[in-house]
Formats: structure tokens, sequence, C-alpha cells
């Protein structure tokens, strides 16, 4: 048995591909180690599989000891009527006797042979019990995951690197499936083959045995060691190919920075030191792979030496025969692939312990953001902040203080500032995403906290301020909030956010496909495609976050008539560094640093003459050069 991508092979067992492990370590780990007890939910519920995967494993098993006596029986019959047959040379007894003689070699090979076919029906059936259970397993873990993930507040996200969250629900719980499957599968084939070929080697000859089994101790702890130099260096490489992959994942996606600044050829020469780490880290990886095949087939061998040496002086003795010493050679062939997994199997173990560790850690780690009530009302629209102060858990930035503002149910909010003065905090914390560090915030004069989370921001539509958009259709996208997809929804929800007509120029309409984080498509089409995918949706309270900062002075005019009507009679928070923007909203606050400065209309702000009338003024003047 070797790591992934090695091949290895005797008269009775053929495994390419897949990583082997012990039930005895399974059962010692799965039992009593307590990160891999979250498995055994897993494994009850698919017990049944399990339990016909025992009986097929152990039927097979029986088919892979048959041969070694059929062998016995076969080579005894040749040795003890050979002399006879010779004795009838020149006899027409000789024909006649061969042909009994050549019927028996014959049974016995079609034996063989038909046991060598059933063992082989058997482990499929033991694949289909026991590597599918792996699966199935492997797929409620990620589920599991997954669902997880969702139920997860957005400070996680922020501590947690997308790279960290894709392992756990990939390579880690690939190597907790390579542990439950071929573990199960190849400790059981193990622990059954002892407790059935053991006896029958021992009722044949004591000595025999001994010298027969001595090697394989040595052979499962020299595969010990050679493998876990082998798991070291293979992880090596596994961060060098991450490495190489990112830097050729930035190269590729900043190709048009490097060239504006010409640096490709420097961009070669990193790529080539970090190829070349690649290159040294492969090639002693390799070293240590090339002891495998050598170190399994000396050890073999020795084993095969020895119980021939053993055996042929217990049939010198005459206490076996010669059909003894083949059986011997047989079984213990069969023997040296299961003992070499416990060796191999301890730093997959370890792998997979880690592995589950990871994934408990996060499978442990709850949200803070649960609803105290689990109200469910249909929204009016007011909005109340009362002395609301916000600090990031993460990073300890105190984003807001001592907010308060009211809206009334169908009037409209804008929040004006400059970049990190909090706007988009008021936002986050509205549709709940972060609880209050202090104060209050009331929806429809019940505090935020005692709604259920699905029904408050269901009724929320939010365009934030990195646009995200999926790598699917443009229908697809603006529908994703909808429950059932209505056509003439989606296409007035584009015709208000004025990119009906871009997308209808496209070659297939809103069939387009917008690509990786929609790349295909530029920053005020994703921008509007995202309004378009809040606004369908019709809900009680939207947001508008720095929404239309992609698009030109003239774009954002013509979307702005068009929100009028989609304004009319629900509750509107517009956030943006653009005072254009609020003109439509019915009150306005500016805040600066996390506090708020000035609140009124538009009208009064520009008459009061504060940080409102600066930023006013700037803008029209950037505005007069610009045209």
């Amino acid at each position: 048995m070797g790591p992934k991508g090695w091949r290895l092979s005797s008269p009775y067992i053929s495994i390419k591909n897949e990583p082997k492990e012990s039930l005895l370590v399974f059962n010692a780990n799965l039992l009593f180690v307590k990160e891999l007890r979250h498995l055994n939910k897993y494994l009850l519920k698919y017990k049944w599989q399990l339990i016909f995967g025992l009986v097929f494993v152990v039927i097979s098993n029986l088919f892979q000891i048959i041969p070694g006596a059929l062998v016995r029986y076969s080579i005894d019959l040749v040795i003890d009527n050979i002399r006879v047959y010779k004795s009838f040379q020149k006899s027409n007894a000789q024909s006649d006797f061969f042909d009994v003689f050549s019927k028996g070699i014959l049974l016995y090979a079609v034996l063989i042979l038909v046991v060598a076919l059933l063992r082989g029906l058997f482990l499929y059936y033991v694949r289909q019990t026991l590597i599918v259970m792996s699966r199935l397993v492997e797929f409620d873990l990620k589920n599991e995951i997954f669902d997880h993930y969702q139920t997860l507040p957005l400070s996680f996200y922020r501590r947690n690197n997308t790279g960290d969250l894709m392992n756990r629900i990939s390579e880690d719980v690939g190597r907790v499936r390579m542990y439950v499957g071929p573990s199960i599968m190849y400790g059981l084939t193990l622990i059954t083959l002892f407790l059935m070929l053991i006896p029958i080697m021992l009722s044949i000859s004591v000595k025999l045995t001994l010298f027969a089994l001595m090697p394989l101790p040595f052979l499962s702890i020299s595969i010990f060691f050679v493998n876990t130099i082998i798991e070291k260096r293979s992880e090596e490489i596994q961060r060098s190919q991450s490495r190489l992959s990112t830097f050729v994942q930035e190269a590729f996606s900043g190709i048009r920075v490097l060239k504006s600044f010409t640096r490709e050829q420097e961009s070669v020469i990193n790529f080539t030191k970090e190829s070349d780490t690649y290159k040294r880290q492969s090639l002693k990886l390799t070293q240590v792979q090339a002891l495998f095949f050598p170190l399994v087939t000396g050890l073999v061998g020795l084993s095969s030496v020895l119980t021939v040496y053993a055996g042929s002086v217990e049939v010198i003795n005459g206490n076996l025969t010669f059909g003894n010493i083949a059986e011997f050679i047989i079984y213990v062939n069969i023997l040296t692939w299961p003992v070499t997994l416990l060796g191999w199997t301890s730093s997959q173990v370890q792998r997979a312990e880690a592995s589950q560790k990871r994934i408990n850690e996060f499978l442990k780690t709850k949200t803070d953001i649960v609803s105290t009530k689990e109200i469910e009302r249909e929204l009016s629209g007011k909005i109340e902040f009362k002395n609301v102060s916000f600090d990031y858990p993460d990073t300890g930035v105190k984003a807001l203080k001592n907010i308060s503002f009211t809206i009334q149910p169908g009037e409209s909010l804008a929040i004006i500032g400059t970049t990190g003065s909090g706007k988009s905090t008021i936002a986050t914390l509205i549709g709940r995403l972060y609880d209050v560090t202090q104060g209050e915030i009331l929806i429809d004069d019940i505090l935020i906290q005692e709604y259920g989370l699905v029904c408050l921001r269901s009724q929320i539509g939010t365009v934030p301020q990195d646009v995200f958009l999926f790598s699917d259709t443009i229908y697809n996208n603006i529908a994703f909030g909808l429950a059932t997809t209505d056509e003439e929804k989606i296409k007035q929800a584009a015709k208000d956010a004025d990119v009906y007509e871009n997308i209808m120029s496209f070659p297939l309409g809103f069939n387009t496909r917008v690509g990786e984080r929609g790349i295909t498509l530029s920053g005020g089409q994703k921008q509007r495609v995202s309004i378009a995918r809040a606004i369908v949706r019709e809900p009680k309270i939207l947001m508008l976050d720095d929404a239309l900062s992609a698009v030109d002075t003239k774009t954002e005019n013509t979307i702005l008539n068009s929100m009028k009507k989609i304004m009319d009679g629900r509750t509107t928070i517009i956030i943006s560094h653009r005072v254009s923007s609020a003109k439509l909203a019915s009150k306005i606050i500016v805040l600066d640093d996390g506090a708020m400065v000035e609140e009124g209309t538009h009208e009064s702000l520009l008459e009061k003459g504060g940080a409102y009338r600066e930023l006013y003024d700037k803008q029209m003047q950037a505005e007069e050069v610009e045209d």
C-alpha cells in the first residue's frame, strides 16, 4: 500500500489510488478519541451498510483463503501421483491414469477460478456498501458544515479567510471520508482475515507460522516511518503549490497592472523562484517514495524465503508436504498487504483526527445573532435608533457613537458622510448582521432582536456597496431574492433600475451569463442589476448603500427619477457620499467619524450652512469643472 497514485498488487489484492486504514485503529480512535466521536451518529445512521459490508468482507475473505488450500491439494496430488504415473510408462494404463489425473488437476483449476470470481463479486459488494457509506457520510458532513456556515454571523467571516473555510468543507472532509470508508473496509478485512487465517496456519504448523509472520511487524513499523516522512513532505509540497497557484492567479488577475508598470520580467523571475522551490520539494518527496517499493518487496521476499526454508526443513522431517509450503506462501502474500496498512494507517488516522478537530471547532462556533421571541409579522417600516453605539467585535473599531433618529413608515432617510464615517454600519445593523454594542434599534416599535431573522431580512431589500453577482444569468441574478420567479416583475425591476436597455442589447438578453463576480458587466451595470435584484422582491424597507457610486451623473438622475416611484409607500434609506442622491430623501442626517453632526431636510441643511452645505458646494464645483 502506498500514497495516492501508487499501485500495489499481490495474487489476491489489487489496490489503486486509495489510502488504507485499519479498523483496529479505527475503533481505538473513533470510539475513544473525542474529536472523532462526531462521526458516530453517521455510522449509526448507515448501520445497515456497515453490517452488510461486514458480511460481504467475511465472505470475500473466505473465498480469498480457499485458493490456498486448493493449491496445496493440487500440488500434493501431482507429487503423490507423479511416481505412479511414471510407473505406468510404456503401458496402456498410463494413458487412462493421465486422463483421471488431469481431470483432477483441471477440477482444482476450475475451482480456483470460480472461487476467484466469487471473491471478486463479493469485493464489489463490499465497496458498494462500505465505500458508498463513506460517500454518504461525506455528503452529510459537507451539508452539515455548509448549513452551519449559513447560520454564523458576519463577524465570523471577517475573522476567517475564505481559503480556510473552503478547506474545512473540501480537504478536511475528504480526509475524514478516506478515514471512515477505507479504514472500515480494510480494517474489517484485516481483523476477519487474521481471525480466520491464523488459526488455519497454526493448525498446520506453529513453527512455520512464526517464521512466515516474523518480518511482518518490521514491515508495518517501517511503512509507518516512511509514510510519516512522505506525509510531511507532501504537505510542504501542497503549501508550495498553494503559493505558486496564488502567485499565478494574482499575475493573471492583475495582468493589466503588470503590463502598465512593465513588470513582466520581474514577475517571470518571481515565478521561477517559486517554481524552483516546488521542484526541489517534489524531488525530495520522490527520493523518499523510492524507498517504498524496495522496502515492501524486500521484507515480503524475506518472509517468503523464511517460509520456504522453515517449510523445507519440515518437509524433510516428514511433518509437512510441498503443498503446505505453497499454501503458506499464498497466505503470507494475503497477509502482507493488510499488515502493511497498519503502519500506513497511523499517519492517516492522525490526519483525519486533525481534520475532524478543525471541523468540530467550526461546528462548535455558535452565532450570537439569535432571536429572543421569533416574532413573525408583516412590517410597516418604522425604524428607530435610540442612542446606538457600535464597535466592530473583530477589530474593536468604534463605528457609531450615540446615534438617534426615527423614520416613519413610507418615509425616506439619506445618510451622508465621508468614507469611514459609519454610514454602511447603519445598514448592517438594520439588517441585523451585527447587534448593537449600546442602545436599541426598534422596528415598528419592537426591538429588532425579537424578530425572527428570516422574517426580518426577507422584508428588507439591500443594495450593498460592494456589489456581488453570482456566476449565472442576469435573469437569475435579478430573481435571486424571489421565492417564485415572475418574468414581468423581473423586467419591470430592470426598467426601474435603468438597466433594461443594456440587458436587451446583449445577444442573449436576460440569459446573458455575467461571469465570475459579474466580470462581464461594467461597474455601473453591476450596480443597476443589484438594484433591480433588491427592488424586485418589493421590500418593506429598502436600503441603498452607495448604490450609485459607479454610475455617471446623467444615469444617476435617470435612476433617481425611477426610484421616486419605487420609494413611494416604502421606507427607504439612501446611504451615499453624493449630495445629489440625498435630494430624494424626506430627511437627511450627516455623519462624521461615527457621530451624527447634522439632521434635517435638504433645504434646511443648506440654509444652516454647516457640514452638509460645505459638502454640497464642493460637489457642485466638481461637477461644473467636469462639465
